[in-house]
């Protein structure tokens, strides 16, 4: 599938995309990138905590 791609066209693709928007508008967006990625695995992370406290709470009420 990528066979045709080679690393001289991903280093021209990347040249062109660093001219069309500028090192410092790529570093902005790949900060954003990043944080949104955390606070995304940080929520999933609370929630799968919450459930499984839930659950817990909910068997032990069960149990009685």
């Amino acid at each position: 599938m990528l066979s045709g791609i080679s690393p001289w066209s991903i280093l021209l693709i990347l040249i062109i995309v660093v001219v069309l928007f500028g090192t410092k508008k790529l570093r902005n967006v790949g900060a954003d990138l990043g944080s949104a990625i955390k606070s995304f695995k940080k929520s999933s992370r609370d929630e799968d905590t919450t459930n499984k406290t839930v659950s817990s709470k909910s068997n032990t009420k069960e149990d009685k």
